[in-house]
């Protein structure tokens, strides 16, 4: 099993505790700021913590329809979220799952840095392209742009 690990940072000037908030609402904010990517965000199972499972229907922005994927862990004190999608055409018939770790570490400005890594397992000899990968962080960096400009036009809410 080719194993392929991805890695993005993204600087910001808000603090991690209020981007870390505002990504635990992620299910509900998705579909608001990023139509194109996120249709909708819904729960099949739990409630919200480790173990729950969840279903996404992609927009018509992106090249895949649906996944489904599983929180593995919600650390509110390092503000770090981990899940594993194992399902859906989003892993392209050649990842048996796909790890996220998003982590958001506070930086000496006050602001924060916005850390997602992902590790690919792929099925055999499989490898995710380069064009796959590119794509991947452009979307992951817009999905976070999109986040943190809800957070400020909301305030009162983070």
């Amino acid at each position: 099993m080719a194993v392929v690990t991805v890695e993005l940072e993204v600087t910001s000037s808000l603090p991690a505790p209020k981007l870390f908030k505002v990504y635990n609402d992620f299910d509900t904010i998705a579909p608001k700021v990023e139509p194109e990517t996120y249709k909708s965000v819904s729960t099949i199972q739990g409630d919200g913590g480790a173990g729950t499972i969840k279903s996404i229907t992609y927009g018509d922005g992106i090249p895949f329809t649906s996944s489904k994927h599983k929180v593995d862990a919600v650390d509110t004190n390092n503000f770090s979220y981990s899940y594993t999608i194992f399902e859906g055409d989003v892993l392209m018939g050649i990842v048996d799952s796909a790890h996220h770790h998003i982590k958001f570490l506070p930086s000496s400005d006050g602001g924060s840095v916005y850390k997602h890594t992902v590790v690919f397992n792929c099925k055999g000899d499989n490898k995710v392209s380069e064009d796959n990968i590119n794509l991947m962080k452009e979307g992951l960096k817009k999905s976070f742009k999109g986040f943190e400009a809800y957070a400020i036009a909301h305030p009162e809410a983070y």
